[in-house]
């Protein structure tokens, strides 16, 4: 990612979209991969197509509310994708426990493009992904899989940054706990 002062920051571009609203494509053009690569992370691939139009179009409607004082948009996408992700949660639950029923074997092939990485190897991830509430899961994935600080988690998620550290040292730990269960035997 190039340097903020090589760029214009994403605020001077929502200031300026809103006179010139053709400007806001620009924050589109920088940000659509990384939301749509996260959102389908988190989803199907047409599900993530359709969150990743959705939390621009969002965007673009409620430029005119976006906090000028800070430069980076990111975690505002997010947040917003985040939202809509939450939407989908019943949806994104059943199909991490139908992965860890099915294994990867039984995959279909979009779907196991889809999950290539981070579940494709692993079902006991889907598993353990499950079985975390759906704040924790939502915190863990903003750091993991959209390499947000936890700063912009808490930005993202409307959360104070306490709040993001301690959801995600309690999914790291269940995480660490599916992944080796003797770990919770030899803690407790």
């Amino acid at each position: 990612m190039a340097p903020m002062t090589e760029r214009a920051e994403d605020a001077a571009i929502i200031e300026r979209s809103l006179r010139e609203p053709e400007c806001f494509a620009e924050l589109f053009d920088r940000y659509h991969g990384p939301i749509h690569g996260y959102a389908e992370r988190r989803l199907t691939r047409p599900l993530a197509d359709d969150i990743a139009a959705e939390t621009f179009l969002i965007a673009f409607r409620r430029r005119d509310t976006y906090d000028l004082s800070r430069p980076d948009a990111r975690p505002w996408l997010y947040g917003i994708a985040s939202n809509l992700i939450s939407r989908h949660h019943r949806a994104e639950l059943r199909q991490y426990r139908a992965l860890a029923r099915a294994g990867v074997e039984e995959s279909s092939e979009d779907h196991a493009d889809r999950i290539a990485g981070e579940l494709a190897d692993r079902p006991w991830l889907a598993v353990a992904l499950a079985k975390l509430p759906a704040a924790e899961r939502d915190v863990l994935l903003l750091v993991a899989w959209a390499d947000l600080t936890s700063e912009e988690a808490a930005k993202a998620l409307g959360v104070r940054a306490g709040t993001v550290r301690s959801r995600l040292h309690r999914a790291r730990t269940k995480i660490r706990a599916a992944l080796d269960p003797a770990l919770t035997r030899k803690g407790s």
